[in-house]
């Protein structure tokens, strides 16, 4: 009976470390981040223009 509630134990545990990192990645259709892309104009030293590609998330 012993090694029955132990052997028990043991596989919750492992079921349950298996499932808590799948939803550590989920979104809700409601709080998923809106992401785009930026374009950024700036001068270097010389004047020349640099154009930057930056990625915001809302």
């Amino acid at each position: 009976m012993r090694k029955f509630v132990l052997t028990a134990a043991v596989a919750i545990i492992a079921a349950a470390s298996f499932a808590a990192p799948s939803q550590a990645g989920y979104y809700n259709d409601d709080c998923r981040p809106y992401c785009h892309v930026k374009k950024v104009r700036a001068y270097d030293y010389d004047g020349n223009l640099i154009i930057k590609k930056v990625r915001v998330c809302e």
